[in-house]
């Protein structure tokens, strides 16, 4: 086939190389050097190109022509919104400018994109002094400002004590707290819904749920009460991993209900729209509600749970299970025979 799949190798990349082999598309991998060892071993990537830094993408494009990229999270966040949007010339899969809603902060935000659908999230306040209720707070880390600084608390007095605390533990810094976003905490079972929405098929497609498993969240977890009680740890969301999960059918009407919502939404205040896969991440509460509180906006890192066996409801579409990686490559390869590369890439 004339056009390959290029991937940033991190995040998901295994998923969308294995993917577009299944499909028949020769394939590009870009590595930071030292981080690239899983990409020489498995057998998925025709070209792997090793870069210093992730950021040398954009001046190292040259070598992805003739490719379609698929962005991942990590794409996002060691490239950058405003290279990725004015800069990089490689046509991405899906909707490039929409990369940056992903943010809780600033003028381009998901709180924005689930009000504008009329989709049920937590309530956020604007700082400390007006937290009335528990919460959890959302900022970096002090060191690795890519991962997650995140903490519970009980009320505005918890917070501030708890961020004093992990400050002199060098986890956060306190200077952190007046970006930070800090949403009611609201308690039930947490799932991932993992959607393709699909120019070339005209249709929103509900792929798979799995669920986060985060360090020492899952290690806390795991200890008996009175030991939780004894140790009184300062809970880690740190994420590095996804487990699948299936969802009681009752409540699939609702799924279903917020995923178009949210491509309506999208199409009002982004265009084109969404384009291919995203993750919209949710608690449902004793009383049956969704309350949704992040949102991928591009493949999720848990449809990797997926990888080699295909999402449970991908089945009822295709008649034969598939990954969210091929997916994207049969999206792909049905533009290439339509001639419309341009209606499924920016």
């Amino acid at each position: 086939m004339s056009v390959s799949i290029s991937v940033l190798a991190s995040h998901s990349a295994l998923d969308v190389l294995d993917g577009a082999k299944d499909e028949g598309f020769r394939t590009i991998a870009v590595a930071k050097r030292g981080r690239e060892r899983a990409y020489r071993e498995f057998p998925v990537v025709d070209e792997l190109v090793v870069l210093d830094d992730y950021r040398d993408i954009v001046r190292e494009a040259h070598r992805l022509k003739g490719s379609v990229f698929v962005p991942n999270r990590s794409f996002a966040v060691y490239v950058g919104y405003d290279a990725i949007e004015r800069e990089f010339p490689v046509p991405i899969f899906g909707n490039r400018y929409l990369l940056r809603w992903e943010e809780r902060t600033g003028p381009h935000n998901y709180y924005r994109l689930l009000d504008e659908a009329g989709i049920r999230r937590p309530r956020t306040y604007a700082s400390p002094e007006e937290v009335d209720r528990p919460v959890i707070v959302k900022l970096p880390e002090a060191t690795r400002r890519v991962e997650r600084g995140f903490f519970v608390a009980r009320d505005r007095d918890d917070l501030m004590r708890k961020a004093k605390r992990l400050a002199e533990r060098g986890l956060i810094r306190l200077e952190d707290l007046s970006g930070a976003a800090i949403e009611e905490l609201v308690l039930g079972a947490h799932f991932n819904a993992n959607f393709f929405n699909s120019p070339m098929y005209r249709r929103l497609e509900l792929h798979s749920f799995d669920r986060r498993i985060q360090s020492d969240l899952d290690g806390v977890h795991r200890l008996p009460a009175r030991d939780q009680l004894d140790l009184d740890p300062d809970v880690r969301y740190i994420e590095v991993g996804h487990e699948p999960a299936t969802l009681r059918e009752s409540l699939l009407e609702k799924v279903f209900d917020i995923g178009h919502r949210f491509v309506d939404a999208v199409a009002r205040l982004v265009k084109p729209g969404v384009i291919g896969p995203f993750t919209l991440q949710f608690v449902v509460t004793p009383e049956l509600d969704l309350v949704v509180y992040d949102v991928a906006p591009r493949i999720g890192g848990g449809t990797n749970a997926y990888l080699g066996v295909g999402g449970q409801y991908s089945k009822l579409y295709w008649g034969r299970p598939i990954s969210m990686g091929r997916r994207i490559a049969v999206e792909i390869k049905e533009a290439v025979r339509q001639g419309k590369l341009e209606e499924v890439t920016t």
